[in-house]
């Protein structure tokens, strides 16, 4: 015989007579609106807080956009240099999942709601959306090391308003985590663009 189904009102009356059967129809309100923060003892003032917050979570959509697009080019990266190029994305994305675990726990320990809704942000974030299939070598490259870019320059002005604030643990983990990873895994990337020959050329070997 099927059990009938409670309603989450009847539940709440059951608690503690040791009902163990779950409820997996309740729908709670939300409880603190995305852009808002709760006042937390931590020696910061509430714009401080806020403004980091916002600042905050504009990197962190962006970064999340970042590991998503690491992500793709290493399942369609091609070419000679398929393999370094698989493996090198690769890492480099499992080091922005870090950051985006990071940037979100940051702006949760300010009191404040961390953007995480995918469908969220891609309404937040402004690195420009790059086409379904897939793109020459070159200009995936290009699209990650422009993604960096973006989240750099926001990343240096953001540090050095929430210093200006207070905020020092927020300057320190844009500065240490994502200024610090982004320059290397530019730097990494746009090395793969420079033309050079794989070989030394044969008139190299005719002349010593």
């Amino acid at each position: 015989m099927a059990t009938k189904r409670t309603s989450s009102s009847a539940a709440t009356s059951r608690k503690g007579k040791g009902e163990s059967q779950p409820f997996p129809d309740f729908h709670g309100q939300e409880i603190q609106e995305f852009g808002t923060i709760r006042m937390f003892p931590l020696g910061l003032s509430a714009d401080a807080r806020m403004y980091s917050c916002q600042r905050l979570n504009q990197i962190l959509a962006d970064t999340q956009i970042l590991y998503g697009l690491y992500k793709k080019h290493h399942w369609l990266m091609r070419g000679p240099t398929f393999y370094q190029l698989h493996l090198l994305l690769d890492k480099h994305a499992e080091e922005q999942i870090k950051l985006v675990d990071t940037i979100a726990e940051r702006v949760q320990t300010l009191g404040g709601v961390a953007v995480g809704d995918p469908r969220h942000v891609a309404e937040i974030t402004v690195i420009p959306r790059p086409p379904d299939g897939a793109e020459e070598v070159p200009a995936m490259l290009t699209r990650l090391i422009e993604a960096h870019e973006t989240i750099l320059v926001a990343a240096h002005d953001a540090a050095d308003r929430c210093q200006e604030m207070g905020d020092d643990g927020t300057n320190d983990i844009l500065v240490s985590d994502v200024i610090r990873t982004g320059e290397l895994q530019t730097w990494f990337l746009i090395e793969h663009l420079v033309d050079t020959p794989l070989i030394e050329s044969p008139e190299h070997f005719r002349t010593h």
